[in-house]
């Protein structure tokens, strides 16, 4: 291959293009503001998805099950007002919020071929057992806020069994 033969290719925004964020609103993330944290990664991320146009859902697990915060949209010019008041509290249900991911990304991919989904796991990975990657998801990347004294490093386990990037976070 020649160097004149290589082409810069932006990598896809916008439409074809969704981000599923995987909010982690249990207990455990109350201890040392790690939910405070993550809500402010989850604005960080929607700023970042807005300015490339592309879509976002957002799921949050906490108590008995998983539930969608935010259905798939274009992402919001401001975001703040509905992140803001995201309370935890309770169990850690992992197996649901992948689940629903799953069956989110399969309706998002009979309805548009070619969707390119990735999936943003937001915890401290204090989560027993570890479930198995989404199906679906063609990228996911595992943001760790684990800052107990006693380490479990689930969250780095997770991502080496998903294929994921890993990105710890500290206060």
């Amino acid at each position: 291959m020649q160097l004149e033969h290589l082409r810069f290719r932006r990598p896809p925004v916008g439409s074809s293009s969704l981000h599923c964020v995987l909010i982690d609103m249990s207990a455990s993330m109350l201890k040392g503001q790690k939910l405070a944290l993550a809500k402010g990664c989850l604005l960080a991320l929607t700023e970042q998805f807005y300015r490339r146009r592309e879509r976002l859902a957002v799921i949050g697990f906490a108590g008995p099950k998983a539930q969608l915060l935010l259905a798939p949209c274009k992402v919001a010019a401001f975001n703040a007002e509905w992140i803001a008041p995201l309370q935890g509290g309770g169990a850690t249900p992992m197996q649901s919020a992948v689940a629903l991911v799953e069956a989110l990304l399969r309706q998002q991919k009979a309805v548009q071929p070619g969707l390119l989904a990735s999936v943003w796991l937001l915890t401290d990975g204090r989560f027993d057992p570890l479930p198995a990657r989404p199906q679906g998801a063609d990228s996911c990347h595992i943001v760790d806020f684990e800052q107990e004294a006693v380490a479990l490093q689930r969250c780095a386990r997770l991502a080496r069994d998903w294929g994921a990037e890993c990105i710890e976070l500290s206060p």
